[in-house]
């Protein structure tokens, strides 16, 4: 789930980012968690952020220079920042907080915004999640979280963003896969995945098409599946 805006600043400002940086992010292994930390920042205001297509891999395959820090020192920064997230949401005052937040509501969808759309259809509800787990043939990876998916929402797996490599899919590409799903780019649309990391790279591939506001349903399939069924209903292949 997304941090309070206190305790991001204090895990940035921990890192040593000021608002005026220019930020790079990637995985250490392809395509998975560096979209939701590019999201995270345009959400808390903070828009120079990119994601290094192909993550470290295709960099290292590029030839191009790592660097020789001792790999301790992103161990130490790491340990560093969760722990100015701990004083945050302990209560602790804190000094070292430096980096400026201003949170864009636009981005973010919470469990409220999305009931609402599903009975006013005014944004496409897309899934990251496989076809199978969407379909509720398949289980879910969490202990008790039934499958199904959000009634109205329409499947398009995130590893479709990718090509083999994995590199995110030419703008040209990235069209014809939502527009086979049957998604309209002329319209608005919110993404959804099983806990809100997954659908970043559904953001992040309709980014690159040029819908630069798409939100993420945050608490995403995992908060949804929680609900009642009367009032939070579920739909399956069988069960619309």
């Amino acid at each position: 789930m997304l941090p309070s805006e206190e305790a991001f600043a204090a895990a940035v400002s921990a890192l040593d980012i000021k608002n005026q940086d220019k930020v790079i992010v990637y995985d250490g292994k392809g395509f998975f968690s560096a979209p939701r930390v590019w999201w995270m920042f345009r959400v808390f205001g903070h828009n120079k952020v990119w994601v290094l297509d192909g993550g470290l891999p295709q960099w290292r395959a590029s030839g191009f220079d790592l660097g020789s820090a001792n790999p301790d020192d992103a161990v130490v920064k790491s340990k560093t920042a969760n722990k100015a997230v701990e004083r945050v949401y302990n209560g602790e005052l804190t000094n070292t907080i430096t980096f400026k937040t201003e949170f864009q509501p636009h981005l973010y969808w919470t469990l409220e915004k999305v009931a609402h759309n599903v009975a006013a259809k005014n944004y496409q509800q897309v899934d990251a999640r496989s076809k199978g787990r969407f379909d509720g043939v398949a289980p879910e990876p969490r202990e008790g979280v039934r499958s199904g998916h959000i009634p109205g929402s329409r499947c398009v797996p995130f590893p479709e963003m990718f090509d083999g490599a994995p590199r995110l899919l030419s703008a040209d590409e990235l069209r014809k896969k939502f527009q086979q799903a049957g998604i309209s780019l002329d319209h608005p649309i919110v993404v959804s995945c099983g806990s809100g990391v997954t659908a970043c790279i559904l953001a992040l591939g309709l980014y690159r098409i040029g819908k630069h506001d798409v939100p993420v349903y945050d608490g995403s399939w995992t908060e949804w599946e929680a609900q009642s069924d009367s009032d939070y209903p579920k739909a399956t292949a069988t069960a619309a």
